[in-house]
């Protein structure tokens, strides 16, 4: 019977070998019965996205300020590591030469620190698309924590045991970038538990982070009414609000909401305050809530401009962390990572400079033709066939052609300069009817005498004319449908 399905075609031997096949026979008993070779099989060469079989080229990246940098300070006070154009750096809290972590090809953002400081989380795409992956504090033994193809993932928080961590998932539909869900998994990997169910798949859910003890799970929502994706949101009303969710009983309760919206939570060390993101008309804005009061003010208005009008799918605004003594907050602002003083109110910038080797791969490039005497079609439109069935008229790149059937050579129909479209054949098949377009003198209605060749104008007045047809010949006169909109 196996063998059986394998000849029909029914088998798909390379995916369900281990499924199945390792069940039902011994690999190495099939392999010479089979006719393929299993060595050849798993020596194949796997895709490294780093080192892509493709021309690349390289260039040093010297700078001393960075867009849309996410960045976490570790819990001993000594150490900030931030993203920067895809790749990870770290360097001490007061500043200087940043060491680089992570860097190539792929795309890794979003380091936090562990809570014993030793690990840091982080997202790439390396392992092929994006997942949650793990490494030491100075970059060495990365490894790939989740193993998602489809719903991918980002925005990584630790628990407080450093056990566990919260991520984004990431969904999609066929009208949005998508929305998400936030899910649990173990520092092992696995397939994770899912700890909030998505309303639809276009208003997301994002930005994950731990309270302190545990307990709960912050996170942002998109909660613009509709129940979709909306193009015209108003960023001063509410579209995002910030929810939490009770690990306990898993329920979950709105937190901040309100004009300009809620979203970034950052909770402090000591679980007291909540810092998060708002938009205030033309500004976005640093806030600090009082978890137990409610009370909270403005504490910095010169952030970059955020993102809740459009998709949010790595985050509303790049991660920022509280100083381990809930002093200071340091966050990335219009190129700078800018040090906040939460009492004082008073900004200042930690300097960092990066110096890194950079691949560029060469980009696909092929030969357009456009302006060129001869192009060769790929696609026709508005092909019609003679009622005696011998030719077939039809538009290419904006003029009419004819073609004698099985196989004749399409040939210009006409000599005109301006474009032609939408040809219909009198019921004899010796006249044919077609509009054009030209942008200075607009459309027409042209009939054709396909015997002599000669072409007249039929429409007097400039228009937009559609589908022409000769229903009727009466007394003469040529009548024929059409929808015009007259200068």
């Amino acid at each position: 019977m196996l063998l059986y399905l394998i000849y029909c075609g029914q088998f798909n031997l390379l995916n369900m070998t281990k499924a199945i096949l390792g069940r039902l026979i011994p690999i190495f008993l099939l392999s010479p019965l089979l006719g393929f070779d299993l060595q050849s099989q798993s020596n194949e060469k796997k895709w490294d996205i780093n080192n892509p079989p493709l021309a690349t080229k390289s260039f040093t990246l010297k700078t001393d300020e960075g867009t849309w940098m996410n960045l976490d300070v570790s819990l001993d006070g000594s150490k900030l590591v931030f993203d920067l154009l895809g790749d990870i750096f770290i360097m001490p809290m007061t500043g200087g030469r940043a060491t680089a972590l992570r860097s190539g090809l792929a795309y890794e953002v979003q380091p936090r620190f562990s809570p014993d400081g030793t690990k840091i989380l982080f997202t790439s795409d390396a392992g092929g698309a994006d997942n949650i992956w793990v490494m030491d504090v100075d970059g060495s033994n990365a490894e790939q924590l989740t193993s998602e193809k489809f719903r991918l993932l980002n925005n990584p928080s630790w628990h407080p045991n450093g056990n566990y961590f919260a991520a984004r998932k990431h969904f999609t539909s066929t009208r949005s970038l998508g929305a998400g869900e936030i899910w649990l998994y173990h520092r092992s990997g696995g397939a994770g538990v899912q700890l909030t169910e998505r309303k639809n798949d276009q208003q997301d859910v994002n930005e994950p982070f731990f309270s302190p003890d545990g307990r709960y799970i912050y996170f942002s929502e998109d909660m613009y009414p509709g129940g979709f994706f909306q193009y015209n949101k108003d960023p001063n009303n509410q579209i995002f609000i910030i929810r939490r969710y009770d690990t306990k009983n898993s329920k979950t309760e709105n937190i901040i909401g309100g004009s300009g919206s809620a979203f970034r939570p950052t909770p402090s060390n000591d679980g007291k305050y909540l810092a998060y993101i708002r938009r205030d008309r033309t500004k976005t804005q640093l806030v600090i809530h009082q978890l137990e009061t409610g009370e909270e003010y403005s504490l910095y208005s010169e952030l970059s401009k955020d993102q809740q009008e459009a998709w949010t799918i790595f985050g509303i605004y790049t991660g920022f962390s509280w100083t381990p003594d809930d002093k200071d907050i340091l966050i990335w602002a219009k190129g700078k990572i800018r040090k906040i003083n939460v009492a004082s109110k008073i900004a200042s910038i930690v300097p960092f400079d990066v110096e890194v080797e950079h691949k560029i791969v060469h980009p696909l490039q092929s030969k357009q033709i456009c302006f060129e005497d001869t192009v060769k079609i790929h696609a026709i439109r508005n092909c019609i066939t003679s009622p005696d069935g011998k030719i077939i008229v039809f538009n290419a790149a904006g003029y009419l052609y004819k073609m004698k059937l099985p196989d004749g050579q399409a040939e210009r129909l006409t000599k005109g300069d301006h474009f032609e479209y939408e040809p219909s054949f009198s019921s004899d098949g010796k006249e044919l009817v077609f509009v054009s377009w030209d942008d200075d003198e607009m459309g027409r209605i042209h009939k054709m005498n396909l015997v002599k060749g000669s072409t007249t104008v039929l429409s007097t007045e400039r228009g937009i004319y559609r589908n022409p047809s000769i229903p009727l010949m009466a007394n003469g006169l040529f009548i024929a449908k059409n929808q015009a909109t007259n200068t």
